[in-house]
């Protein structure tokens, strides 16, 4: 990143739940200020803070800061990269000292369902939902059946990418889905849009997740070991119908990932683990392939192999991924990528000696990511 060098410092979570019966405000509010605690920060020193589909100047006063210098709703991005990577760079060139990086999400009520017509049935949706289309499920159910006849891949080698994720989940207290899982479980799970079984698709869950940027100087004061920003990269390649990508294999995050490489020394070679995307399990074997962590077509064979485990290449989604831990929007993978780099987790889910972290976000039309070191 060009301008003054940025870290995180702060990061927390609300109490993440199943319809948790809590506002927005108050998941963004906790989040808010369990990052701060994190950080060891009192919220007057924040002067900047950016959202997803929120009202950051609201938030902002609400938890008790002082005045912005810097504020921005994305609205619509690829997910929880994008307000995270607009604070890093409001800090780098100077347009604020302490951002915060904010999303809520809440598990949406079946009568906001787009079937239901509505806004649902405005632009270029009244062609799809008429007959039946309607649910991101459906596309997902496009890409991993082009995946699946264009690659090694077999459901099989999805079963076992679960089984990893959810062992990991095992060992975090965070998850919501902590029960052991086998093969055979995943292979008996329903699907929701064949090839797409129920268990290839992240948590719906009522969250909030912040994490805090500022400059390296500011950060030495702060209580926590700082993480380092290296590179950040925002990619958009089609318009926003999934449906008609002119490739459904090689789509957003090879783009991506090509802009992020451009930005930093680092290469995939340097990574110790990776924090990538799984609102359905088919983006993150995207993510794996346009990294190029094994040759097109055989990330099915090292996931299965056991590339994705914590002794294995590159281990993957330690959190549990939000297939497990909950629908963050994405928010996890940064605070799981902050944490292994900090070096804080115990044995059982501690990538040793982690120093060099990448986290993405989205798939198809869109997609970002940031590359992460320790200090």
């Amino acid at each position: 990143m060009n301008g003054r060098r940025v870290a995180a410092v702060g990061v927390g979570f609300s109490d993440a739940a199943r319809r948790s019966g809590r506002s927005e405000r108050w998941h963004a509010a906790q989040a808010a200020v369990r990052a701060l605690e994190d950080a060891g920060l009192p919220a007057d020193q924040l002067d900047g803070l950016t959202t997803w589909g929120g009202n950051p100047i609201d938030i902002a006063h609400m938890v008790g800061t002082g005045p912005l210098r810097w504020h921005l709703d994305v609205g619509i991005s690829p997910a929880f990269i994008s307000p995270a990577v607009h604070a890093a760079h409001a800090v780098a060139s100077g347009q604020a000292d302490v951002v915060m990086a904010l999303r809520v999400i809440r598990q949406r009520p079946a009568a906001t369902d787009p079937a239901a017509g509505g806004e649902g049935m405005l632009a270029d949706a009244q062609f799809a939902h008429p007959f039946g289309d309607f649910a991101p499920v459906q596309w997902a159910g496009l890409l991993m059946n082009r995946y699946l006849h264009e690659s090694d891949a077999t459901e099989d080698d999805f079963a076992r990418f679960a089984v990893t994720q959810r062992d990991y989940a095992t060992r975090n207290p965070e998850a919501l889905q902590r029960t052991p899982m086998t093969v055979e479980d995943y292979l008996a799970a329903p699907y929701i849009s064949r090839p797409v079984r129920l268990l290839d698709c992240d948590y719906p869950c009522d969250s909030g997740a912040a994490v805090i940027f500022t400059t390296v100087e500011r950060a030495r004061d702060l209580q926590q070991k700082p993480v380092l920003v290296e590179a950040t990269a925002l990619s958009a390649i089609s318009d926003m119908n999934f449906e008609l990508l002119p490739d459904m294999v090689r789509t957003a995050p090879a783009h991506c990932l090509d802009e992020l490489w451009r930005g930093t020394d680092l290469t995939v070679a340097d990574l110790d683990c990776a924090q990538l995307y799984d609102g359905f399990s088919l983006i993150t074997f995207q993510w794996l392939e346009a990294l190029g962590i094994c040759e097109p077509g055989q990330v099915g064979g090292f996931v299965t192999s056991g590339g994705t485990r914590l002794d294995g290449a590159l281990p993957t989604n330690t959190d549990g991924g939000a297939t497990n831990v909950g629908r963050r929007h994405g928010a996890n993978f940064c605070i799981e990528a902050v944490r292994q780099l900090r070096g804080t987790h115990g044995p059982d889910r501690q990538v040793p000696g982690a120093e060099v972290a990448l986290w993405a976000n989205a798939v198809g039309p869109f997609a970002g990511a940031m590359v992460m070191t320790a200090s």
